[in-house]
């Protein structure tokens, strides 16, 4: 008869089993096209990501941690500010009560320098100052700008509008106190990755329609999230199992920003079942498959892409959901009255990122509106790809950071 320390060894080693099954299963959802670059990297990426996924469901189903808290802890062990650099002053403030973190180059300038704001992506529900420190400071030095990297508050113990609030209240009081850090207050530029593209777009939607503080000199859109109506565009389809933003990662992000955690909508969600009629047929002229370019989605439709029908509108869901069609969320849905108030704008947007269609449906928009629009498509790259600059031997990183400060010295 077995032993009670044999039953329970045999227990502990099927739930370890188990456990990397689920890591595995989980680690095969993700898709490497070919011609995408540093994808052996990115596969090693994606393990640990899976691997930290299915930790986090565990222990929520036992009720000891969440799959956010994991990821918050591990932001925390694995980042933190940088030691004292000689390029630059670096000082954490908080601008009306929002955690800022502010980089000032140390060599001295013959006038007022730019300013840039910079709000982090993390899906509205993590990322921080330390994280994005090391990207923040190269940005400063590199485009010889003051920069604000703004720490705003996160889902789920702060839902929406808490991120778009925290970051319009730091732009009012930096462009009303620029001149305190030797920055010309006309000449500063917003700037944001993945969801702090969003941020950047409806701060700048929010900010040109002011008449008490200058408006942004530009806005730095880089892989924005843009649109919350339709998850069945081109690059959504193509692209949904391509790590680390899978489709069913962004509508993770959205609701948990929006509804904090509950999931039992994605599937509707993602079928358009919270799209009323009337809002269909409005935004259909702007988030049409016509305005995307022949050469990024033309091959798209040989491979079988199929225009997606909404499903059936669902009242109850649209009660719960109706602020993602606010330009605050979706700043593509902004009316043609704010956006040709907007200043000139920079989209970077990847090939294998589901995001990519709508920057370049915000860039049609934008130009329709007589804005002028500095567009950058990297061909093999992916969502987050700017991040990895110098970390991985990975030349589209490069070639982002590159096109992003020169647009910002240029501007």
């Amino acid at each position: 008869m077995l032993s009670l320390l044999s039953i329970v060894g045999v227990f502990l080693f099927l739930c370890i089993l188990l456990f990397f099954g689920a890591v595995y299963t989980e680690s095969c959802k993700a898709e490497y096209p070919p011609g995408m670059a540093c994808s052996a990297e990115l596969r090693s990426l994606q393990r640990i990501l899976s691997f930290m996924s299915v930790l986090g469901r565990t222990l929520e189903k036992f009720s000891i941690s969440t799959e956010i808290s994991i990821v918050h802890l591990l932001e925390r062990l694995f980042n933190e500010k940088s030691e004292d650099d000689p390029e630059l002053f670096t000082k954490d403030l908080k601008f009306e009560g929002v955690p800022v973190r502010v980089y000032q180059p140390r060599e001295p300038s013959a006038g007022q320098r730019k300013g840039v704001l910079f709000f982090h992506g993390g899906g509205f529900v993590q990322g921080n100052l330390d994280v994005y420190d090391k990207l923040c400071r190269k940005i400063s030095k590199r485009a010889g700008v003051v920069l604000v990297s703004v720490g705003y508050r996160l889902a789920p113990e702060h839902l929406y509008p808490a991120a778009f609030q925290d970051c319009l209240k730091a732009s009012i009081h930096f462009l009303r106190t620029a001149l305190d850090f030797g920055v010309n207050p006309s000449s500063i530029i917003t700037c944001g990755d993945s969801a702090g593209g969003t941020l950047t777009a409806a701060v700048s939607q929010a900010l040109v329609t002011r008449k008490d503080i200058p408006r942004p000199l530009a806005q730095v859109m880089i892989y924005p999230v843009l649109q919350m109506v339709d998850f069945n565009l081109p690059s959504y389809q193509q692209n949904r199992g391509v790590p680390p933003l899978l489709r069913e990662r962004i509508l993770f992000y959205i609701l948990t920003y929006i509804l904090g955690g509950d999931l039992s909508a994605s599937r509707d969600v993602q079928n358009g079942s919270h799209v009323p009629p009337d809002v269909r047929k409005k935004f259909s002229k702007w988030l049409s498959v016509d305005h995307i370019p022949e050469e990024v989605v033309g091959y798209m439709r040989c491979a079988g892409y199929t225009p997606h029908t909404m499903a059936a509108f669902d009242k109850n869901l649209y009660q719960k959901l109706k602020q993602v069609f606010e330009p605050s969320c979706s700043p593509l849905m902004a009316e043609d009255a704010v956006l040709h108030l907007l200043p000139k704008s920079y989209i970077l947007t990847c090939e294998f990122d589901v995001l990519r269609d709508e920057g370049i449906l915000y860039k049609k928009r934008l130009e329709d509106n007589g804005v002028s629009v500095t567009w950058h498509h990297i061909k093999d790259g992916f969502h987050g790809v700017m991040s990895l600059y110098d970390q991985w031997v990975c030349e589209s990183g490069i070639q982002a950071m590159d096109s992003i400060v020169g647009f910002i010295k240029d501007a």
